[in-house]
């Protein structure tokens, strides 16, 4: 079964292809053919890469005009230029999409038909930068592809066995009723990164209690009872919760009504200063990806410093929180850029819960590796480091529905 993977964003298109076999593998294998366009780097222009799993990488530049147009040609790669994987469109069998916003009512992945289009575009109200993006996918692999099924796997079903008394904001019902409400997001690297743990800790998913973080530009965790997600950090939006890269994470609401009292604010100096200006970068100065920060810690920046802490009060804050919901932990997980590789991160969060029995394997924490336990042999709480690989975990939903 060839499985085409695209994840559609308002800055980048990523898409992969994998070709299996009669069974399912238990291990993700390497796609045959990879693709991605950047939009942003160089104004007016789309930057596409593709790499065949043999054969040349292609790298070019076409102006950005038509976003379908230039997906489309994305695609045609597949069955065309010097190194194609296919002879033609018709040998893919399914095709997968990671859509941000399911809302409350798509709560698995689904296949798609014009009624889920439409709901997809009617929840942009709550996602308006990415689902119009992840529908613009799905329109261009249409004019690709005609009536080859496809599925949107959405990254807030993983949470939507959330209780009302996780999900509900104390304000007036009447919003509630509007959809306000807490839907969590990063589910699809959550509910991977579950699978993952269970295999590598040789146990059944339903028997752990996990607390994965997804530490990225974008952070969340999530707390996984019964293979289920009972409780997460993002929530109306990917805004609240942990410090993030340039996302303020949870404030004092009381705030946003004093900067909006102010002349020179209005909503959308408002919105950029949340989501674009503060976290790291906005308490650092320096930036919002963490590599810099630490060289600048290295060199006694007191800013840099600063950012650093506040980063790690918040993961361990909320590591807490999700600690109470869980009742224990068996297994502390971390994923995504900066959760794979700051192993700083890893040690600064991890010595905050010494109290559950939790010992670091420092030796390996400081090794560059994946998939792996890094807790100390006499630790009563494994710590994980898992490579998330989101367009695996989409395709293995297309493989379920197919």
């Amino acid at each position: 079964m060839k499985i085409l993977v695209l994840n559609a964003g308002s800055s980048s298109q990523k898409s992969c292809l994998y070709n299996l076999e009669s069974v399912l593998p238990d291990t993700p294998p390497e796609p045959i053919w990879e693709a991605s366009i950047d939009w942003t780097h160089h104004d007016g222009f789309a930057e596409i890469k593709v790499k065949p799993q043999h054969g040349k990488v292609l790298e070019e530049e076409i102006a950005a005009t038509s976003r379908p147009e230039i997906i489309a040609h994305m695609l045609e790669t597949m069955w065309s230029g010097e190194a194609p994987v296919l002879q033609s469109p018709s040998e893919v069998d399914i095709i997968g999409h990671r859509v941000v916003h399911g809302g409350a009512e798509y709560r698995q992945s689904t296949i798609i038909n014009d009624q889920v289009k439409e709901a997809i575009a009617k929840l942009a109200i709550f996602a308006p930068v990415h689902n119009p993006a992840n529908l613009e996918g799905i329109i261009a692999a249409e004019k690709v592809f005609g009536n080859v099924p496809q599925v949107a796997v959405f990254d807030t079903a993983f949470h939507a066995h959330l209780s009302p008394a996780a999900y509900t904001y104390a304000i007036p019902t009447k919003y509630t009723e509007q959809g306000i409400r807490r839907y969590g997001f990063h589910g699809i690297s959550h509910q991977y990164c579950r699978d993952r743990a269970a295999s590598i800790l040789n146990r059944k998913v339903e028997d752990l209690r996990l607390i994965t973080c997804h530490l990225g530009n974008g952070c969340s965790l999530a707390a996984i009872r019964n293979g289920q997600s009972i409780d997460t950090t993002m929530g109306f939006t990917p805004l609240e919760g942990l410090v993030m890269g340039s996302r303020s994470g949870s404030i004092d609401a009381g705030i946003l009504i004093h900067l909006l009292r102010q002349s020179d604010m209005n909503v959308e100096k408002l919105d950029r200063l949340l989501n674009r200006e503060s976290g790291l970068l906005g308490i650092s100065g320096i930036s919002g990806d963490l590599r810099p920060i630490l060289q600048a810690i290295a060199e006694d920046n007191q800013q840099a410093q600063l950012a650093f802490d506040v980063y790690v009060h918040s993961l361990r804050s909320h590591i807490g929180s999700m600690l109470a919901s869980l009742g224990g932990l068996d297994a502390l997980i971390f994923t995504a850029g900066v959760g794979e590789n700051a192993s700083a991160v890893r040690a600064a969060a991890c010595a905050g819960f010494e109290f559950l029995g939790l010992k670091l394997d420092l030796a390996k924490n400081n090794q560059r590796l994946m998939d792996v336990d890094i807790a100390a042999s006499d630790s009563l709480v494994r710590v994980l480091v898992i490579h998330t690989q989101e367009d695996w975990e989409i395709a293995r939903e297309c493989w379920h529905l197919k």
